[in-house]
Formats: C-alpha cells, structure tokens, sequence
C-alpha cells in the first residue's frame, strides 16, 4: 500500500452496493476507514471523504462535508464540478457490484484530480484496491462512461435475450454461459478479429432463419437482432 496512505483516515459515504464494497476492499488493503456513513456525514474525522452516492446527489453530499478534506466521488459519469469548494477527485472502479459485492483487484479504473495531491489521492487509493488507474479527463467522461455501459449493461441485456430466444428451444442459460465466456476472452485478445458466425462468413441464408425464428418466437427481440446483424455486418466488413 502507498505510504501516504497509511497516513490517512478515510471516511465513505453512501450504504449501498458500491459504499458497502468499497468500505470492505479498502480494510481489507489495510486502509483506515469509517463507514458506510449516511447521507449528511460531515467526514469531521476523516482526512479523506468518498462519496458513494447517486450521481445527483453528489452536490449535495459534498456540500455536508467539513472544509478542509480531500473530497472524492465514485461515478464514472460525473465531472469534479459537484465537488466545487473541496479539493476534489474522483476515482470510478470499472467494475460491476452486485448485492453480493464486487471483486476490485485486476480491474480499471478512471480517476480525476483538481490538484496534483487529489489525483495523487485517487490514484493511490486504486492502487490499493488493486484497480489499475486511468487518467480520464472531465470532457471524456461521458464517452468513457457510456462505453462502459455498453460494455456492461447492454450485455445484460443482449444476453437475456438470447436466453429468451433459447428457451423457446429448451436451451437454459447455462448452456449459453460458455459460449459467452470464450466470446468475451477471444475479443479480449483479439479485438475484432474474434468475430465469428453467419454475418462473419457471408452466410444469408442462414442469418434469414434466424430472423424468421425471431419474428415466430420473440417478436420483441426483432428490432435488436436488426439493429445488431447491421452493425455486425459493418464491422464484418471493416475487418476482411
């Protein structure tokens, strides 16, 4: 752990998924750390206050914090701008968190500073959680982010409905899992090139019965289907 870390007391803000997840990880890095605190919490005995709250709360979570402290928010979205009065940084794990937590240590993270001190802050406090930082200035935020949910959420939802679709053929999720899982390490390491399937191999015919399929079985699914066999078809294209 950083040394400027043992050296300061850090306070999180916010009892939910991320809070509850965060306060744990960062005892568990040997971190000082009170918390999960409520909403309201001066932070009076903290050197280091990290707002675990919904992005438009932010303001007003800061706005309670005692002058005086280092000052942080955890959303991937939002710029310091909320933090204005603090000498502010924000440090956004990217990683999902579930009801049951979240495994830190290997993933990303972006982080932000209004002072050399703040980014230094944030910075080392990813280090400790085992997160790789990511210097992501304020005008990227909102492209930084929404790739994450394209990344995250939109599988999900991607995801569930193949397994509607494939439940109409008696498949369940698990016999999907896999497949999902070799997709997503192939793109790791391959990027692009991993594409595979139908559209990849100029295959129309088939790609027609899988629409037909849709139209018969999970009508409500057709417009993605669409919206995906085109830009698969353009990033088929792309990469020959």
């Amino acid at each position: 752990m950083d040394s400027d870390l043992r050296m300061l007391r850090c306070a999180v803000v916010g009892g939910g998924r991320m809070g509850s997840a965060l306060v744990a990880a960062l005892r568990d890095a040997g971190v000082a750390v009170d918390g999960p605190l409520g909403r309201g919490a001066t932070g009076a005995e903290a050197d280091v206050v990290l707002l675990a709250v919904p992005d438009g709360d932010i303001a007003a979570a800061a706005a309670a914090v005692a002058p005086g402290r280092l000052v942080g928010h955890l959303s991937g979205a939002t710029t310091l701008q909320p933090l204005t009065g603090h000498e502010a940084f924000s440090l956004h794990p990217l990683m999902t968190v579930t009801r049951e937590g979240a495994t830190f240590a290997g993933a990303a993270a972006a982080v932000a500073g209004a002072t050399p001190r703040a980014l230094a802050t944030a910075t080392a406090l990813a280090r400790a959680l085992g997160l790789r930082p990511v210097d992501v200035a304020d005008s990227d935020r909102a492209a930084y982010h929404a790739a994450a949910s394209i990344a995250s959420n939109f599988l999900v939802t991607l995801e569930s409905a193949a397994e509607r679709l494939a439940a109409t053929a008696g498949v369940d999720r698990a016999a999907l899992a896999p497949l999902v899982r070799a997709t997503v390490a192939n793109w790791e390491a391959q990027g692009a090139a991993a594409l595979t399937g139908p559209i990849a191999r100029g295959d129309d015919a088939t790609v027609e019965r899988q629409r037909a399929a849709i139209v018969d079985r999970c009508p409500e699914a057709l417009r993605l289907f669409d919206a995906l066999a085109d830009a698969t078809r353009a990033l088929a294209g792309a990469a020959a």
